[in-house]
Protein backbone atom coordinates (compact mmCIF):
# COMPACT_ATOMS: atom_id res chain seq x y z
CA UNK A 1 0.00 0.00 0.00
CA UNK A 2 1.18 3.76 -0.65
CA UNK A 3 0.86 5.81 2.20
CA UNK A 4 1.85 9.26 3.12
CA UNK A 5 3.41 10.44 6.11
CA UNK A 6 3.41 14.31 6.98
CA UNK A 7 6.86 15.19 9.14
CA UNK A 8 6.40 17.91 11.11
CA UNK A 9 8.92 21.11 10.87
CA UNK A 10 10.60 20.14 14.33
CA UNK A 11 12.10 16.74 12.03
CA UNK A 12 12.33 18.36 8.77
CA UNK A 13 15.81 18.34 9.01
CA UNK A 14 16.04 14.74 9.21
CA UNK A 15 14.11 13.70 6.13
CA UNK A 16 15.85 16.19 3.47
CA UNK A 17 13.24 19.08 4.64
CA UNK A 18 10.69 16.88 2.76
CA UNK A 19 7.46 17.98 4.56
CA UNK A 20 5.59 14.63 3.35
CA UNK A 21 7.46 11.02 3.08
CA UNK A 22 5.57 8.36 0.44
CA UNK A 23 6.47 5.07 1.26
CA UNK A 24 5.14 1.63 0.93
CA UNK A 25 3.36 0.00 4.07
CA UNK A 26 0.34 -2.27 5.76
CA UNK A 27 0.83 -0.74 9.15
CA UNK A 28 0.59 1.86 11.17
CA UNK A 29 4.32 0.36 12.52
CA UNK A 30 5.86 -0.65 8.89
CA UNK A 31 5.03 2.92 8.11
CA UNK A 32 7.02 3.76 10.83
CA UNK A 33 9.39 1.39 10.47
CA UNK A 34 10.13 2.29 6.83
CA UNK A 35 10.14 5.83 7.35
CA UNK A 36 12.94 5.47 9.64
CA UNK A 37 15.01 2.88 7.68
CA UNK A 38 15.25 5.68 4.91
CA UNK A 39 15.91 8.64 7.09
CA UNK A 40 18.09 6.74 9.86
CA UNK A 41 18.50 10.27 11.83
CA UNK A 42 14.79 10.39 12.79
CA UNK A 43 15.30 6.60 14.80
CA UNK A 44 16.13 8.32 17.71
CA UNK A 45 13.97 11.23 17.85
CA UNK A 46 10.86 8.89 17.36
CA UNK A 47 12.20 5.44 19.63
CA UNK A 48 13.82 5.27 22.88
CA UNK A 49 16.62 3.09 23.67
CA UNK A 50 14.21 -0.08 23.82
CA UNK A 51 12.75 0.51 20.72
CA UNK A 52 9.49 2.01 21.87
CA UNK A 53 7.99 5.11 20.37
CA UNK A 54 8.63 8.14 22.17
CA UNK A 55 5.37 9.21 25.02
CA UNK A 56 6.31 12.86 23.54
CA UNK A 57 5.85 11.72 19.82
CA UNK A 58 1.76 11.22 18.22
CA UNK A 59 0.69 9.12 15.36
CA UNK A 60 -2.42 9.83 13.94
CA UNK A 61 -4.56 7.76 11.12
CA UNK A 62 -6.33 10.62 9.35
CA UNK A 63 -8.22 12.38 12.41
CA UNK A 64 -7.86 9.58 15.19
CA UNK A 65 -4.68 8.92 17.62
CA UNK A 66 -3.40 5.76 16.48
CA UNK A 67 -3.02 4.75 20.41
CA UNK A 68 -6.66 4.97 20.75
CA UNK A 69 -7.43 2.56 17.45
CA UNK A 70 -8.26 -1.02 18.43
CA UNK A 71 -5.35 -2.68 16.93
CA UNK A 72 -3.02 0.31 17.73
CA UNK A 73 0.00 0.30 15.87
CA UNK A 74 -0.62 -2.82 13.80
CA UNK A 75 -3.93 -0.86 12.42
CA UNK A 76 -3.80 -1.99 8.87
CA UNK A 77 -3.46 0.62 6.39
CA UNK A 78 -5.13 1.34 2.75
CA UNK A 79 -4.04 2.42 -0.39
CA UNK A 80 -3.07 6.41 -0.27
CA UNK A 81 -3.56 6.56 3.70
CA UNK A 82 -2.19 9.83 5.64
CA UNK A 83 -0.41 9.35 8.62
CA UNK A 84 0.72 12.23 10.50
CA UNK A 85 3.55 12.79 13.17
CA UNK A 86 2.53 15.52 16.11
CA UNK A 87 5.77 16.06 18.66
CA UNK A 88 5.02 18.14 21.46
CA UNK A 89 6.32 21.72 20.89
CA UNK A 90 6.63 24.41 23.00
CA UNK A 91 9.64 26.75 21.64
CA UNK A 92 11.15 24.50 24.31
CA UNK A 93 13.15 27.62 26.47
CA UNK A 94 17.13 26.80 27.05
CA UNK A 95 16.48 27.96 30.94
CA UNK A 96 14.44 25.90 33.18
CA UNK A 97 12.08 28.84 35.05
CA UNK A 98 13.18 29.94 38.41
CA UNK A 99 12.22 27.82 41.57
CA UNK A 100 11.61 31.02 43.33
CA UNK A 101 8.32 31.38 44.86
CA UNK A 102 7.64 35.06 45.68
CA UNK A 103 6.66 37.91 43.36
CA UNK A 104 9.13 41.16 42.68
CA UNK A 105 6.72 43.39 44.49
CA UNK A 106 4.09 41.50 44.71
CA UNK A 107 1.09 41.66 42.09
CA UNK A 108 0.21 45.08 41.18
CA UNK A 109 -2.94 46.29 39.63
CA UNK A 110 -4.02 48.77 37.03
CA UNK A 111 -7.13 50.02 36.09
CA UNK A 112 -10.79 51.67 37.44
CA UNK A 113 -11.62 48.75 39.36
CA UNK A 114 -14.72 46.53 37.74
CA UNK A 115 -18.77 47.56 37.95
CA UNK A 116 -20.33 44.56 37.38
CA UNK A 117 -24.07 46.49 36.69
CA UNK A 118 -23.76 48.30 33.54
CA UNK A 119 -21.99 49.71 30.46
CA UNK A 120 -20.80 52.50 30.68
CA UNK A 121 -21.69 54.68 27.23
CA UNK A 122 -18.31 54.84 26.32
CA UNK A 123 -18.05 50.95 26.65
CA UNK A 124 -21.48 50.85 24.41
CA UNK A 125 -19.61 52.96 21.67
CA UNK A 126 -16.26 50.71 22.09
CA UNK A 127 -18.13 47.40 22.07
CA UNK A 128 -20.61 48.45 19.58
CA UNK A 129 -19.88 46.05 16.81
CA UNK A 130 -19.58 43.47 19.45
CA UNK A 131 -23.20 44.14 20.48
CA UNK A 132 -24.68 43.79 17.24
CA UNK A 133 -24.15 40.03 17.46
CA UNK A 134 -27.10 38.00 18.29
CA UNK A 135 -24.60 35.94 19.98
CA UNK A 136 -23.39 38.25 22.01
CA UNK A 137 -25.00 41.41 22.82
CA UNK A 138 -25.58 43.44 25.68
CA UNK A 139 -25.43 39.81 28.16
CA UNK A 140 -22.94 38.67 26.29
CA UNK A 141 -20.50 41.76 26.62
CA UNK A 142 -21.63 42.42 30.72
CA UNK A 143 -20.32 38.50 30.74
CA UNK A 144 -17.17 39.42 29.59
CA UNK A 145 -16.92 42.42 31.73
CA UNK A 146 -17.31 40.68 34.77
CA UNK A 147 -15.02 37.92 33.66
CA UNK A 148 -11.42 36.98 34.91
CA UNK A 149 -8.47 35.64 32.54
CA UNK A 150 -4.72 34.67 33.63
CA UNK A 151 -2.29 35.09 31.01
CA UNK A 152 0.91 33.13 31.68
CA UNK A 153 3.28 34.62 29.30
CA UNK A 154 3.66 38.29 27.58
CA UNK A 155 5.79 37.43 24.97
CA UNK A 156 4.58 36.01 21.57
CA UNK A 157 1.46 34.11 22.15
CA UNK A 158 0.85 36.46 24.52
CA UNK A 159 0.66 39.55 22.75
CA UNK A 160 -1.85 38.81 20.43
CA UNK A 161 -3.91 37.01 23.70
CA UNK A 162 -3.69 40.19 25.72
CA UNK A 163 -4.37 42.62 22.34
CA UNK A 164 -7.66 40.87 21.63
CA UNK A 165 -8.93 40.08 25.30
CA UNK A 166 -8.46 43.41 26.17
CA UNK A 167 -9.59 45.16 23.15
CA UNK A 168 -12.69 42.40 23.77
CA UNK A 169 -13.27 43.81 26.95
CA UNK A 170 -12.65 40.86 29.36
CA UNK A 171 -13.20 42.76 32.64
CA UNK A 172 -10.34 41.37 34.61
CA UNK A 173 -6.71 40.40 33.15
CA UNK A 174 -4.11 38.38 35.04
CA UNK A 175 -0.60 38.41 33.51
CA UNK A 176 2.76 36.82 34.66
CA UNK A 177 5.56 37.20 33.27
CA UNK A 178 9.10 38.22 34.56
CA UNK A 179 11.19 38.83 31.23
CA UNK A 180 12.35 42.06 30.05
CA UNK A 181 11.87 43.40 26.22
CA UNK A 182 14.77 42.87 24.03
CA UNK A 183 14.98 43.38 20.37
CA UNK A 184 15.06 40.04 19.39
CA UNK A 185 11.14 40.09 20.93
CA UNK A 186 10.01 43.00 18.49
CA UNK A 187 9.99 40.73 15.67
CA UNK A 188 6.80 39.07 16.87
CA UNK A 189 5.76 40.63 20.26
CA UNK A 190 3.08 43.44 18.68
CA UNK A 191 2.42 45.03 22.00
CA UNK A 192 6.03 45.46 22.52
CA UNK A 193 7.50 48.71 20.65
CA UNK A 194 10.85 49.83 20.41
CA UNK A 195 10.48 52.32 23.54
CA UNK A 196 10.06 49.33 25.71
CA UNK A 197 13.50 47.56 24.96
CA UNK A 198 15.02 47.17 28.03
CA UNK A 199 11.57 47.59 30.22
CA UNK A 200 9.43 44.73 31.92
CA UNK A 201 7.26 43.03 29.57
CA UNK A 202 4.27 43.53 32.28
CA UNK A 203 5.05 47.44 32.14
CA UNK A 204 4.88 47.34 28.66
CA UNK A 205 1.73 45.80 28.45
CA UNK A 206 0.17 47.53 31.01
CA UNK A 207 0.85 51.05 28.93
CA UNK A 208 -0.45 48.99 25.70
CA UNK A 209 -3.68 47.67 27.25
CA UNK A 210 -4.36 51.00 29.27
CA UNK A 211 -4.20 52.75 25.42
CA UNK A 212 -6.33 50.56 23.92
CA UNK A 213 -8.83 49.86 26.55
CA UNK A 214 -8.58 51.40 30.27
CA UNK A 215 -12.14 49.76 30.81
CA UNK A 216 -9.97 46.83 31.69
CA UNK A 217 -8.46 45.87 35.18
CA UNK A 218 -4.89 44.96 34.83
CA UNK A 219 -3.24 42.86 37.46
CA UNK A 220 0.72 41.68 37.31
CA UNK A 221 2.61 39.23 38.38
CA UNK A 222 6.22 39.62 38.18
CA UNK A 223 7.34 36.29 38.64
CA UNK A 224 8.21 33.17 37.04
CA UNK A 225 5.22 31.29 37.58
CA UNK A 226 6.61 28.14 39.60
CA UNK A 227 5.08 25.21 41.96
CA UNK A 228 4.80 27.14 44.81
CA UNK A 229 3.06 30.49 43.75
CA UNK A 230 1.13 29.43 40.85
CA UNK A 231 -2.26 28.04 42.77
CA UNK A 232 -2.16 31.32 44.93
CA UNK A 233 -2.15 33.14 41.76
CA UNK A 234 -4.17 31.31 39.45
CA UNK A 235 -7.44 30.55 42.30
CA UNK A 236 -8.60 33.62 41.59
CA UNK A 237 -9.26 33.45 38.03
CA UNK A 238 -11.90 32.05 35.60
CA UNK A 239 -9.70 30.88 32.76
CA UNK A 240 -5.93 30.10 31.98
CA UNK A 241 -4.39 30.88 29.00
CA UNK A 242 -1.15 29.37 28.09
CA UNK A 243 1.17 31.00 26.30
CA UNK A 244 4.49 29.65 27.55
CA UNK A 245 7.36 29.08 25.91
CA UNK A 246 9.11 25.84 27.87
CA UNK A 247 7.92 22.82 28.76
CA UNK A 248 8.13 23.22 32.44
CA UNK A 249 5.38 25.92 32.73
CA UNK A 250 3.68 24.32 29.93
CA UNK A 251 3.19 20.98 32.15
CA UNK A 252 2.77 23.60 35.33
CA UNK A 253 -0.20 25.38 33.53
CA UNK A 254 -1.92 22.15 32.64
CA UNK A 255 -1.87 20.56 36.61
CA UNK A 256 -2.60 24.11 37.78
CA UNK A 257 -5.96 24.24 35.40
CA UNK A 258 -6.93 20.85 36.86
CA UNK A 259 -6.10 21.08 40.26
CA UNK A 260 -8.31 24.19 40.59
CA UNK A 261 -11.01 23.02 37.89
CA UNK A 262 -10.45 25.52 35.39
CA UNK A 263 -9.98 25.41 31.83
CA UNK A 264 -6.60 25.59 29.98
CA UNK A 265 -6.90 27.37 26.81
CA UNK A 266 -3.42 25.92 25.39
CA UNK A 267 -1.16 27.10 21.92
CA UNK A 268 2.48 26.26 21.32
CA UNK A 269 5.15 27.32 18.19
CA UNK A 270 7.82 26.32 16.51
CA UNK A 271 9.19 27.45 13.18
CA UNK A 272 6.47 27.41 11.07
CA UNK A 273 3.42 25.52 13.05
CA UNK A 274 1.64 25.93 15.46
CA UNK A 275 -0.84 23.71 18.22
CA UNK A 276 -4.61 24.97 20.10
CA UNK A 277 -6.62 23.15 21.97
CA UNK A 278 -8.52 23.69 25.25
CA UNK A 279 -7.76 20.89 28.27
CA UNK A 280 -9.03 20.41 31.42
CA UNK A 281 -12.58 20.71 30.30
CA UNK A 282 -14.85 19.08 32.58
CA UNK A 283 -14.55 15.01 31.44
CA UNK A 284 -12.32 16.40 28.90
CA UNK A 285 -8.96 15.47 28.32
CA UNK A 286 -5.26 17.39 29.52
CA UNK A 287 -2.21 18.10 28.39
CA UNK A 288 -0.71 15.13 29.58
CA UNK A 289 -3.21 12.90 28.36
CA UNK A 290 -1.37 14.35 24.82
CA UNK A 291 1.66 14.05 25.76
CA UNK A 292 2.87 12.58 29.20
CA UNK A 293 6.24 13.47 29.39
CA UNK A 294 8.28 16.03 27.43
CA UNK A 295 10.77 15.62 25.34
CA UNK A 296 14.11 15.09 26.41
CA UNK A 297 15.83 18.76 27.11
CA UNK A 298 17.77 20.45 23.42
CA UNK A 299 15.09 18.08 21.51
CA UNK A 300 13.02 20.89 20.76
CA UNK A 301 15.17 23.90 20.04
CA UNK A 302 13.66 27.15 21.11
CA UNK A 303 12.85 30.01 19.12
CA UNK A 304 16.33 32.00 20.17
CA UNK A 305 17.88 28.60 18.50
CA UNK A 306 15.02 27.52 15.49
CA UNK A 307 13.97 30.60 14.52
CA UNK A 308 9.62 31.52 14.31
CA UNK A 309 8.32 33.07 11.67
CA UNK A 310 6.66 36.54 13.35
CA UNK A 311 3.43 35.97 12.20
CA UNK A 312 2.88 32.74 13.50
CA UNK A 313 2.47 33.56 17.35
CA UNK A 314 0.36 36.20 15.78
CA UNK A 315 -2.36 33.69 14.10
CA UNK A 316 -2.10 30.70 17.09
CA UNK A 317 -2.25 33.85 19.76
CA UNK A 318 -5.29 34.74 17.86
CA UNK A 319 -6.82 31.90 17.83
CA UNK A 320 -6.62 31.06 21.64
CA UNK A 321 -8.04 34.55 22.26
CA UNK A 322 -10.96 32.89 19.69
CA UNK A 323 -11.31 30.42 21.90
CA UNK A 324 -11.20 32.17 25.02
CA UNK A 325 -14.08 34.51 24.49
CA UNK A 326 -16.34 31.52 23.13
CA UNK A 327 -15.70 29.80 26.53
CA UNK A 328 -16.54 32.96 28.48
CA UNK A 329 -19.42 33.72 26.42
CA UNK A 330 -20.78 30.22 26.48
CA UNK A 331 -21.06 30.37 22.84
CA UNK A 332 -19.90 27.55 19.90
CA UNK A 333 -18.11 24.48 20.18
CA UNK A 334 -14.42 25.09 22.24
CA UNK A 335 -11.15 22.97 21.14
CA UNK A 336 -11.85 20.22 23.54
CA UNK A 337 -11.27 16.99 22.89
CA UNK A 338 -9.28 18.07 19.60
CA UNK A 339 -5.86 19.65 18.54
CA UNK A 340 -5.92 21.65 16.01
CA UNK A 341 -2.79 22.17 14.05
CA UNK A 342 -1.46 24.80 11.75
CA UNK A 343 1.00 25.03 9.11
CA UNK A 344 1.76 28.40 8.14
CA UNK A 345 4.02 27.10 4.80
CA UNK A 346 0.61 25.78 3.06
CA UNK A 347 -1.66 27.31 4.84
CA UNK A 348 -3.34 24.36 6.09
CA UNK A 349 -5.74 23.41 9.53
CA UNK A 350 -5.77 19.93 10.70
CA UNK A 351 -7.84 18.86 13.14
CA UNK A 352 -6.97 15.37 15.54
CA UNK A 353 -9.31 13.92 18.01
CA UNK A 354 -7.90 13.79 21.44
CA UNK A 355 -8.83 11.28 24.47
CA UNK A 356 -8.81 11.39 28.03
CA UNK A 357 -6.66 8.85 28.88
CA UNK A 358 -8.11 6.80 32.08
CA UNK A 359 -4.52 5.99 33.33
CA UNK A 360 -3.12 9.83 33.18
CA UNK A 361 -1.51 10.65 36.28
CA UNK A 362 -3.15 14.03 36.65
CA UNK A 363 -7.03 13.87 35.60
CA UNK A 364 -7.68 9.31 35.07
CA UNK A 365 -8.85 7.35 37.41
CA UNK A 366 -6.48 6.84 39.64
CA UNK A 367 -4.06 10.19 39.50
CA UNK A 368 -1.28 10.34 41.13
CA UNK A 369 -0.60 14.03 40.85
CA UNK A 370 -2.70 15.75 43.45
CA UNK A 371 -0.59 19.00 43.41
CA UNK A 372 2.36 20.58 41.66
CA UNK A 373 5.32 18.37 41.27
CA UNK A 374 9.25 19.70 40.67
CA UNK A 375 8.91 20.74 36.99
CA UNK A 376 12.50 21.23 35.97
CA UNK A 377 12.88 17.92 37.48
CA UNK A 378 9.68 16.23 35.78
CA UNK A 379 11.09 17.67 31.93
CA UNK A 380 14.97 17.16 32.99
CA UNK A 381 16.39 20.28 33.02
CA UNK A 382 17.50 20.50 36.62
CA UNK A 383 19.91 17.31 35.65
CA UNK A 384 20.69 19.39 32.38
CA UNK A 385 21.65 22.53 33.88
CA UNK A 386 24.26 21.06 36.47
CA UNK A 387 25.58 19.44 33.78
CA UNK A 388 25.94 22.16 31.38
CA UNK A 389 28.11 23.37 34.07
CA UNK A 390 30.04 20.85 34.21
CA UNK A 391 32.05 20.86 31.29
CA UNK A 392 35.69 21.96 30.60
CA UNK A 393 35.18 25.92 28.68
CA UNK A 394 37.93 28.10 26.73
CA UNK A 395 37.09 31.76 27.04
CA UNK A 396 36.74 34.23 23.90
CA UNK A 397 39.93 35.98 25.10
CA UNK A 398 42.07 32.83 25.15
CA UNK A 399 40.67 31.86 21.88
CA UNK A 400 41.52 34.94 20.25
CA UNK A 401 44.88 34.17 21.57
CA UNK A 402 45.31 31.07 20.66
CA UNK A 403 44.46 31.58 17.01
CA UNK A 404 46.64 34.59 16.80
CA UNK A 405 49.79 32.49 17.77
CA UNK A 406 51.29 31.34 14.48
CA UNK A 407 52.35 27.95 16.58
CA UNK A 408 50.25 24.59 16.57
CA UNK A 409 48.86 25.31 19.36
CA UNK A 410 45.81 26.81 17.63
CA UNK A 411 42.77 24.66 18.59
CA UNK A 412 40.79 23.57 16.15
CA UNK A 413 36.84 25.15 16.15
CA UNK A 414 33.96 23.34 15.64
CA UNK A 415 30.09 25.47 15.23
CA UNK A 416 27.86 23.25 16.20
CA UNK A 417 24.25 25.96 15.40
CA UNK A 418 22.21 25.91 12.51
CA UNK A 419 23.36 26.59 9.22
CA UNK A 420 20.60 29.44 8.84
CA UNK A 421 22.62 30.90 11.49
CA UNK A 422 26.37 31.11 9.84
CA UNK A 423 25.13 33.90 7.81
CA UNK A 424 24.42 36.16 10.01
CA UNK A 425 27.66 35.98 12.05
CA UNK A 426 30.36 33.21 12.44
CA UNK A 427 33.62 32.97 13.64
CA UNK A 428 35.71 31.73 10.09
CA UNK A 429 35.03 28.19 12.04
CA UNK A 430 37.26 25.44 10.66
CA UNK A 431 34.50 22.76 10.92
CA UNK A 432 30.48 23.06 11.17
CA UNK A 433 28.50 20.04 12.15
CA UNK A 434 25.30 21.12 13.70
CA UNK A 435 24.41 19.90 16.84
CA UNK A 436 21.01 17.82 15.70
CA UNK A 437 23.53 15.88 13.36
CA UNK A 438 26.62 14.96 15.43
CA UNK A 439 25.43 11.64 17.04
CA UNK A 440 26.04 10.59 13.12
CA UNK A 441 28.61 12.86 11.72
CA UNK A 442 31.36 11.83 14.40
CA UNK A 443 33.94 10.06 12.18
CA UNK A 444 34.39 13.97 10.19
CA UNK A 445 35.93 14.76 13.49
CA UNK A 446 38.43 11.45 13.92
CA UNK A 447 41.02 13.46 12.13
CA UNK A 448 41.07 15.68 14.96
CA UNK A 449 40.88 13.81 18.10
CA UNK A 450 44.41 14.64 18.68
CA UNK A 451 43.75 18.29 18.33
CA UNK A 452 42.37 20.86 20.96
CA UNK A 453 39.13 21.74 19.65
CA UNK A 454 36.91 24.30 20.48
CA UNK A 455 33.15 23.96 20.36
CA UNK A 456 31.01 27.24 19.82
CA UNK A 457 26.94 28.30 19.36
CA UNK A 458 25.45 31.12 20.32
CA UNK A 459 25.41 31.18 23.89
CA UNK A 460 27.52 28.65 24.82
CA UNK A 461 24.32 26.21 25.69
CA UNK A 462 24.06 23.71 22.88
CA UNK A 463 27.88 23.35 22.23
CA UNK A 464 27.86 22.36 26.46
CA UNK A 465 25.51 19.81 25.27
CA UNK A 466 27.90 18.95 22.33
CA UNK A 467 31.03 18.64 24.89
CA UNK A 468 28.98 16.26 26.56
CA UNK A 469 28.38 13.85 23.20
CA UNK A 470 31.89 14.45 22.21
CA UNK A 471 33.43 13.58 25.60
CA UNK A 472 30.94 10.44 25.50
CA UNK A 473 32.40 9.43 22.34
CA UNK A 474 36.00 9.44 23.56
CA UNK A 475 37.03 13.09 22.87
CA UNK A 476 39.10 14.66 25.75
CA UNK A 477 40.71 17.61 24.31
CA UNK A 478 37.76 19.09 24.18
CA UNK A 479 36.64 23.00 25.18
CA UNK A 480 33.48 24.48 25.09
CA UNK A 481 33.70 28.35 24.36
CA UNK A 482 32.39 30.04 27.11
CA UNK A 483 29.46 32.56 26.06
CA UNK A 484 29.63 31.88 22.67
CA UNK A 485 29.26 33.90 19.49
CA UNK A 486 27.74 36.47 21.91
CA UNK A 487 30.55 36.75 23.68
CA UNK A 488 32.64 37.09 21.16
CA UNK A 489 30.84 40.30 19.84
CA UNK A 490 30.61 41.68 23.39
CA UNK A 491 34.18 41.04 23.80
CA UNK A 492 36.39 40.56 20.40
CA UNK A 493 34.93 42.08 17.26
CA UNK A 494 31.85 44.48 18.48
CA UNK A 495 30.82 44.30 14.81
CA UNK A 496 29.94 41.16 14.91
CA UNK A 497 25.87 40.86 14.86
CA UNK A 498 24.34 39.16 17.57
CA UNK A 499 20.94 37.81 17.46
Amino acid sequence: MSVSISVPTVLRRFTGDQATVTLEAATVAEALHNLTAAHPALQKHLYDGDGKLRSFVNVYVGQQDVRHLPDKYHTALHDGAQLTIVPSIAGGSDLPPQSSGGTKGGKTETGNGISRATLTTQEYRQYSRHLLLPEVGVAGQLKLKQASVLVVGAGGLGSPLLAYLAAAGVGRMGIVDADVVDETNLQRQIIHGRRSVGLSKLSSAREFIKNLNPHVHVETYETFFTAENALGIAAGYDLLIDGTDNFPTRYLVNDVSFLLKKRNVYGSIYRFEGQISVFCDPGGPCYRCLYPEPPPPGLVPSCAEGGVLGVLPGIVGSIQANEALKILLGIGTPLVGTLLRFDALDLSFKRFDLHKDPDCPLCGAHPTITEPVDYVQFCGLGTEEQALTQVREMTVHELFARRQNGNGSRPIVLDVRNAEELAIARLNEDLHIPLAELDFRLDELAPYKERDLVISCRSGVRSARAWHQLRAAGFEKIYNLEGGILAWADHIDNSLPKY
